[in-house]
């Protein structure tokens, strides 16, 4: 046995042999090409960049906040946005023996009771339904007017009138 092993090249074959050497010459000089037309070449900008509007964009922050539109004052809301804003999430699908809005059977003894009784319900509350909807911010006139619109959706034939009545006779 020998100590010295044979070198191997991995090279075994003339087409090797020539891509070898052509490589050889065309990589250093694609690289030189590249590193002396990049030295050579001037840093030129978009004239546009600099623009107070280009500027602008760039730097803007990553998000934004927005508020809605100012809400209506208190007095002011109509009856059908009270309703959903507030009263939908219970009225809507029926929560906790809620009245479904549009459903006759439930509402016929509610109705019969007059606006004046369903505006005093609806004050004070009444089983899991918490004073005012659980909106401390409308006024008896906007309970009245989301009572009316629910009651009339569901058989009901209130007029926005007798809501006025209704709030004199209250006090």
């Amino acid at each position: 046995m020998s100590t010295h092993e044979e070198h191997s090249s991995f090279i075994k074959t003339p087409q090797q042999l020539v891509v070898v050497i052509l490589l050889s010459f065309v990589v250093p000089i694609v690289s030189i090409v590249l590193l002396v037309k990049l030295v050579l070449s001037q840093p030129s900008a978009d004239p546009a960049a600099l623009a107070p509007e280009a500027v602008a964009a760039r730097i803007q922050p990553v998000a934004r906040v927005e508020f809605g539109a100012a809400a209506a004052p208190a007095g002011a809301r109509q009856g059908e946005d009270i309703v959903k804003g507030t009263c939908a999430a219970c009225h809507q699908a029926g929560v906790a023996n809620a009245p479904k809005i549009g459903d006759r059977a439930s509402w016929a003894p509610r109705i019969q009771q007059g606006l004046k009784g369903m505006l005093a319900i609806a004050i004070k509350g009444k089983g899991a339904m918490p004073p005012r909807g659980g909106d401390a911010s409308l006024t008896d006139a906007e309970l009245t007017r989301a009572i009316i619109f629910m009651a009339n959706q569901s058989g009901a034939q209130f007029k926005e009138s007798a809501a006025a009545a209704a709030k004199k006779q209250g006090k």
